[in-house]
Parts: C-alpha cells; structure tokens; sequence
C-alpha cells in the first residue's frame, strides 16, 4: 500500500477513487502514567510516557486506515490526514484519513 500526504503518486496515474480510508482509536490516560506525567510537569521537559502513547494511537489509526482502504481495494491513499479531538477529559481521538485510489 502506497501512502501519501499528497494527492498524487509520483510516476503512477490515478485510475479510479474508492472512497474515503479511514481509522480511529481513543486513548485514555492512566493512572501510572499520570503520576509519572505529574512529576515530570513539576521538572518541566518532555512528557515521554503521552508521547508514547500518542505514537502507539497514531499508529493504529494508521493501520486501521490501510486496513479499510485494503477492503476497498486501493493500491494507494493519498491527501492522508492525521487529526485529533479531545473525547472526554481525559480521553482523546486519534483519526487518520486520506482517499482510497486505484493506480496504473
């Protein structure tokens, strides 16, 4: 599966749109990484333990959207997105999208 930012492939035409790909989670926080979070917030400096778990949720959103544009049929998805939106306190969405293409 070909993925990009763009809304083209380099080298290839764009012979059919499928549809829009999409994938989601939404992650809450817990309570062992809020209190390592807390401390750090107090020292300043990177919070590992949400950027961990922002990357773990932006890459299952990221599957999750090849996973729909693959029953789709797609050789590619191209214009992806990425985007996030708070759920709940506490508790964010993560939502990959981009549109599902057949390629020559």
């Amino acid at each position: 599966m070909i993925l990009s930012t763009t809304h083209s492939v380099p080298n290839r035409e764009i012979t059919e749109i499928l549809g829009i790909a999409r994938g989601s989670t939404v992650r809450s926080r817990n309570i062992g990484r809020d209190i390592l979070a807390g401390l750090k917030n107090i020292v300043g400096g990177e919070i590992e333990e949400y950027t961990q778990l922002q990357a773990q949720a932006r890459e299952q959103a990221m599957q999750r959207m090849v996973d729909d544009a693959n029953r789709l049929g797609a050789d590619a998805i191209v214009g992806i997105q990425i985007t996030t939106a708070m759920v709940t306190s506490g508790a964010a969405e993560i939502l990959a999208f981009g549109t599902a293409v057949k390629l020559h």
